[in-house]
């Protein structure tokens, strides 16, 4: 049996602020800008920062999560009398490529607003009425050079600037941190201030015990964020790819497993760290095959005993129990990263037995990065968690106390 938190998801984190809970208390000190101290929208042009950035294929919106998590900050502004302009990025376009067009996500909004989504061609031909959407950003040159000359422009399309794309808070664009010097006022969208009060609130102030599962390919990608839940976390959980350069740095042999080379050193700093501490936790066993197939040879080792020619593909049932126990004693749970191939059937069990394990528990669950995301929507998990991360990598950014220039710009 699981928990359907998505009604309640969030919700819950404000029942536990009025019971005096920590986790809202640290909310509270994130200070970013919010559309309560947004004014005089009645009539006037808001331009709108979403992330819609979402899958397509033959001309339809796969996946409308991201478009779906906006609706509420766009509901808003329209109540407060707001006129909207959005803007978004799809892809990486060179040039104006057709194939990376927003005229599918527009027509997905559309049907979620119940209303007609009108598609701007470019800063030049912005049609009149109360929702319009403009053509892919990265379109217009300069938006990845934060072009001082297209944030200006973006700036004069209207008078307010609202940001609800925390998934580039990272990046320093036109617009997502320019613009916001060429308007009268500026703030976060409410999925944007969730995200910084959900993160702020479990490196301040989480429910104990703290448990980080972090899985995925590169250590060198998320070695910050472990250093920082090493510091902060009451246990870190070690799964996927990245677990082989910890083994490395271990002198264990790990086959033809994938291993981050250039992570060795990094995870061998990881463990230095934790030495005497004893908060990493690493896989015991794994499902090891003879090549990266669904249809695969497959066997089952000790984590210290990979042999020769096979690789690790999952982690095994000693680890999953292990993990899952953790998990479940948990008072708050950060997940990024799948910890095996779960694309392929074979290897898929040990992040399902992640996901299901996040799904129990009683305790605050948030879950980041586009494979985390994937894995629960695919074992039909997705609405039994807290908060689903829309982040990924200006997530874990946020996580190790990096400067998002997104984020900074809509500081108090």
């Amino acid at each position: 049996m699981f928990f359907d938190r998505n009604a309640e998801r969030y919700e819950y984190l404000a029942e536990r602020g009025t019971a005096g809970e920590p986790w809202a208390r640290a909310a509270q000190r994130s200070r970013v800008r919010t559309l309560e101290d947004l004014h005089d929208l009645d009539g006037r042009r808001a331009l709108v920062r979403v992330d819609f950035n979402v899958p397509l294929a033959d001309g339809r919106v796969v996946d409308d999560t991201r478009i779906a998590q906006t609706v509420a900050t766009l509901t808003a502004l329209r109540e407060q009398g707001a006129q909207l302009l959005l803007v978004s990025h799809l892809g990486r376009p060179k040039d104006r490529d057709p194939a990376l067009s927003l005229r599918p996500v527009a027509d997905r909004l559309s049907e979620l607003m119940d209303d007609d989504v009108a598609l701007a061609p470019d800063l030049d031909h912005i049609p009149d009425g109360g929702l319009v959407m403009l053509e892919n950003i990265r379109y217009e040159r300069g938006e990845t050079k934060n072009d001082r000359k297209l944030a200006a422009r973006l700036g004069a399309l209207a008078d307010t600037y609202v940001n609800d794309a925390f998934g580039v808070a990272h990046r320093a664009h036109a617009s997502t941190e320019g613009v916001v010097h060429h308007v009268e006022q500026s703030a976060a969208g409410l999925l944007f201030q969730r995200e910084v009060e959900t993160l702020t609130a479990i490196l301040r102030d989480p429910g104990r015990p703290l448990v980080a599962v972090l899985g995925g390919s590169k250590v060198t990608d998320k070695i910050g964020a472990i250093d920082r839940f090493l510091e902060v976390a009451d246990t870190v959980l070690i799964g996927g790819a990245m677990a082989f350069p910890f083994m490395v740095a271990q002198g264990l042999a790990t086959g033809d497993s994938l291993c981050e080379r250039g992570g060795v050193a990094a995870a061998r700093r990881a463990l230095e760290k934790d030495e005497g501490v004893g908060k990493l936790r690493l896989p015991v066993d794994l499902v090891v095959a003879d090549r990266f197939s669904a249809h695969a040879q497959t066997r089952l080792v000790d984590a210290d005993d990979v042999p020769a020619g096979w690789m690790g593909l999952d982690v095994g049932p000693r680890t999953r129990e292990l993990y899952a126990r953790e998990i479940a004693d948990a008072g708050t749970v950060f997940w990024n990263g799948p910890v095996g191939a779960f694309e392929l059937h074979p290897f898929s069990a040990g992040t399902r037995a992640i996901a299901e394990a996040v799904a129990r528990t009683e305790a605050i669950t948030v879950v980041g990065g586009g494979d985390s995301v994937a894995a629960l929507t695919r074992f039909g998990l997705e609405n039994a968690v807290t908060h689903v991360s829309t982040g990924g990598g200006a997530a874990l950014e946020f996580i190790e106390g990096r400067a998002l220039p997104g984020f900074t710009a809509l500081r108090r």
